[in-house]
């Protein structure tokens, strides 16, 4: 038997490693780049970020369905998912499950009529803006709410919301830094087929603030390898 060429055993090891690579990111593990101020100071622009993909399930395509699920998304957990109404990626915080009630009370979050005592929420700007004026008895707040229709309304109800239960088969996000996060309160629940997984650490953070030519500030050296929670 004669023996393979050394461009042809070269050519079979790129082609395995790239199919490795391929399936690796598909179905393991994905790289992930924080592109927006939502959820500082837990996750800040520039984080890059690893994430499991079948933390909450592989989808099996053209379905719903999910196979292989470590568990199911829980209040606190930190969550990456496909925007339902755009082709964006987003990095959200689940802060209540399906069969949930949600209501915010002068930015005071209550899940199941209790006061969460999540520290990690983060608070930028003192303004408060008041509950809606009494709505006519045909508003349907939860419809609305699941329907998209508060996309534009930060002032109806960022600081004063609900309250809403959360649908079967979904979760409810929102951003730490919730001053400046558009999340669940605006374009509704997340349907949990729309979950890509769950962030593991950070494995490099750029800072685009400094200038080019101090490019050891713009590394963030002391977030990398930070586990994410």
């Amino acid at each position: 038997m004669k023996k393979k060429s050394k461009m042809r055993k070269w050519v079979e090891d790129i082609v395995f490693i790239v199919c490795a690579v391929l399936l690796i990111r598909a179905f393991i593990v994905q790289a992930y780049r924080i592109p927006s101020g939502s959820m500082e100071p837990t996750l800040l622009i520039g984080d890059q970020l690893f994430a499991c993909k079948f933390f909450y399930g592989i989808k099996i395509p053209f379905t719903d369905k999910r196979i292989l699920e470590v568990r199911e998304p829980r209040q606190g957990d930190i969550v990456i998912f496909r925007y339902p109404y755009e082709r964006k990626d987003f990095v959200k915080r689940c802060i209540a499950v399906e069969g949930d009630a949600v209501e915010i009370k002068d930015k005071s979050l209550y899940v199941n009529n209790k006061l969460t005592t999540d520290s990690y929420a983060y608070f930028g700007d003192p303004t408060l803006y008041p509950k809606l004026p009494d709505l006519p008895p045909s508003f349907e707040y939860q419809r609305a709410w699941e329907q998209n229709e508060f996309k534009n309304a930060v002032r109806m109800v960022r600081d004063n919301f609900g309250p809403v239960r959360v649908p079967a088969n979904c979760i409810f996000v929102m951003g730490d830094n919730r001053d400046f996060s558009y999340d669940g309160r605006y374009w509704g629940p997340l349907n949990k087929k729309w979950l890509l997984g769950k962030p593991l650490l950070i494995h490099f953070s750029w800072d685009s603030k400094p200038p080019l030519y101090k490019i050891w500030q713009k590394v963030r050296w002391q977030r990398m390898g930070r586990i994410i929670d």
